[in-house]
């Protein structure tokens, strides 16, 4: 029997609240074998997991205890529905959960269902003045924001991570520049245009039918992490190391930028991320990149001094949540010590440096206590390196993620 596309969201919504599943893994199985509806499914998911604070913040105020599970996910659907996609008409969105409740053997629940969700309909005005409920991030983290970057730079940002994210073409240096490749693109039917010396794409595709990505013209990458690469200021003849870089595409921009001339040693934890490494530089022409398995938290007399490092570190995500919404619902608690492995990565990696030399050290995060304070505790411990330059980017409508990096150079002497 084939499942309705609400089935088929309702199951894989089910796996990601109540049996922790990863949303885009769980997603990308789910709509595996299915030729139709497979962006309404898309849209569902990823934003009921978007929207959930949200959505929950309407069906509490309409039941006194909180329903079991799969209701839960029936009514976070129809809410969603209602309150989010104006093409849905509101009774398809409620009748169509009813009948949802009715396929997953849960008829009892019908008459709940459809009295809630009339409700909902009738009033679906999210309140201005509760920023985790307008936004649907959690209070602690929204609080810590808040206490960091304070109020006005964070309801700046904050009207952005619920956005589509922008899709930025990084041209291929060696063969063409922004113009060349927009050019490109838009004969194969892409709309797109040039925005700070990258392609920003604005239509749906894959990228494996494209010409111009299997001839190796571009790689996708954010903004935010192109601007972190350039600022290592790697230059031809440079040796480089890139300390955990998987999937490489800020390995890609630093040889590029060095026009294949020199050495960049790209390390990772797993042999299946240091694949894709490889055949991405393959696929870009890109002969100057040696990838391989490597421990960033332990020191390896094998890896060479070196003149540059680029040290993008495990770190908690808070700048990304557009990207994966399950994000912005970590416990505070659950990232605390993140970083004194940053610390530890950084302490490591450091110790590859020439007198001279640059560190640059990032995150995608938004969180000062994995950025500026690990980089304070660094410098702090070690005197020989002083701090040049520092930059926090935060999520915008055609901008880049947010984002942290700062640039550290280690004295001649």
């Amino acid at each position: 029997m084939i499942k309705s596309s609400r089935l088929v969201a309702f199951e894989t919504l089910y796996k990601i609240f109540y049996d922790s599943a990863y949303s885009n893994i769980a997603l990308d199985y789910a709509i595996k074998n299915i030729r139709e509806d497979k962006s309404f499914i898309s849209a569902l998911v990823y934003g009921v997991v978007e929207r959930r604070i949200t959505l929950d913040y309407f069906i509490s105020k309409y039941l006194k205890t909180k329903p079991k599970p799969k209701i839960m996910t029936i009514l976070r659907l129809g809410a969603y529905q209602l309150i989010f996609m104006d093409k849905v008409p509101s009774s398809a969105a409620i009748n169509e959960s009813v009948k949802l409740a009715g396929e997953i053997k849960q008829n009892y629940y019908c008459p709940l269902i459809n009295a809630v969700l009339h409700k909902i309909d009738k009033d679906r005005e999210i309140p201005n003045d509760n920023l985790s409920v307008k936004y649907s991030v959690s209070e602690n983290l929204i609080n810590m924001w808040l206490k960091q970057y304070g109020k006005e730079t964070v309801e700046s940002f904050l009207p952005y991570i619920n956005n589509k994210p922008p899709v930025f073409a990084v041209p291929n240096a060696l063969y063409l520049d922004a113009d060349e490749l927009s050019y490109e693109l838009m004969s194969e039917g892409i709309d797109c245009e040039v925005r700070n010396h990258l392609v920003l794409l604005h239509s749906s595709f894959d990228l494996r039918n494209l010409k111009a990505f299997n001839n190796g013209l571009f790689h996708i990458e954010d903004l935010s992490s192109y601007e972190c690469a350039l600022a290592l200021k790697a230059k031809p003849g440079d040796t480089v190391l890139d300390m955990c870089s998987a999937p490489g595409g800020k390995a890609f921009t630093i040889a590029e930028a060095m026009h294949n001339q020199g050495e960049i040693f790209a390390f990772d934890l797993y042999e299946s991320r240091i694949q894709r490494i490889k055949e991405g530089a393959e696929r870009l022409g890109i002969s100057i990149i040696n990838a391989s398995v490597n421990d960033a938290l332990v020191y390896n007399n094998e890896i060479p001094l070196a003149d540059k490092i680029l040290c993008d570190v495990v770190c908690s995500g808070f700048g990304i949540i557009r990207r994966k919404p399950e994000i912005r619902y970590k416990e505070l608690d659950s990232v605390a010590d993140l970083p004194r492995i940053q610390l530890r990565i950084l302490e490591t990696s450091s110790k590859y440096l020439k007198n001279g030399g640059t560190i640059v050290y990032s995150t995608c995060t938004l969180n000062k206590k994995e950025n500026e304070k690990v980089v304070k505790a660094f410098l702090d411990n070690n005197v020989e390196f002083i701090l040049k330059e520092e930059k926090t980017s935060f999520p915008s409508e055609f901008g880049g993620d947010g984002f942290y990096y700062a640039v550290l150079e280690k004295n001649e002497n």
